[in-house]
């Protein structure tokens, strides 16, 4: 099939992608919705502005959408965005894995406008699905806003000892280990299906009470070794 993704920069968005290209599907369009709102149901936030670099890594095109962040509301912007290549794609790749308000809402969006909902990533064990995704892509955390994730968080690469500590904060305070319930977020730096990698110069740290995020003030993409 022709598909689009919805993209937002972060782990599960790309590591859906990369399955669906491994399944045979052809993926003309990176579709992402910048919302005004940090509160934002639907939408990731931390940078955001820096998945035009994956982009060109990935070398696909990407739609960008804007949006207040309203709840229900910020749908309808999805929707005119996929409307505009409604004509040239017969369904959307998110990466919902258990979220049943997310994926629903993309389901509804999909069978309003005519297309196919792809979700390679749904029901599958969050364990097991993080530790493919660290062991397939350079992942780094960009936004903490659960308890038990503090400071220290931001900016960590996600390896094999942070999947240790997110079930340990997993037994202790329900953190979802794939940062499904927005325990957390992500950027991923290199994947399998990037043509170059990003690399970070430097970034800094923004909290505020007992979350925070991180901004990135410098990357750029080098050549893969």
């Amino acid at each position: 099939m022709r598909l689009a993704v919805l993209f937002s920069g972060g782990k599960d968005s790309l590591f859906a992608t990369y399955l669906a290209m491994k399944q045979g599907h052809e993926i003309n369009y990176l579709v992402t919705i910048f919302p005004e709102s940090k509160e934002s149901w639907m939408f990731h936030h931390p940078c955001l502005e820096l998945t035009k670099l994956q982009a060109k890594a990935l070398g696909i095109k990407q739609i960008i959408g804007q949006t207040k962040g309203e709840k229900e509301k910020e749908l309808e912007d999805l929707k005119k965005a996929l409307m505009k290549i409604r004509n040239k794609i017969d369904g959307i790749v998110s990466g919902a894995i258990a979220s049943t308000y997310q994926k629903s809402r993309i389901d509804k969006i999909c069978e309003d406008i005519g297309i196919r909902s792809v979700a390679p990533l749904w029901q599958k064990n969050h364990r097991e699905l993080l530790e493919e995704e660290i062991r397939y892509m350079e992942i780094m955390v960009t936004g903490v806003y659960s308890e038990g994730l503090d400071k220290c968080w931001l900016g960590r690469m996600l390896d094999e000892k942070c999947l240790n500590e997110l079930v340990e904060l997993n037994k202790r305070y329900g953190v979802n280990l794939c940062g499904e319930g927005g325990e957390y977020e992500t950027f991923v730096l290199d994947s399998p299906v990037f043509k170059k990698k990003i690399v970070v110069e430097s970034w800094h740290k923004v909290w505020e009470g007992n979350s925070g995020y991180i901004v990135i003030d410098k990357a750029d993409l080098v050549k893969k070794q």
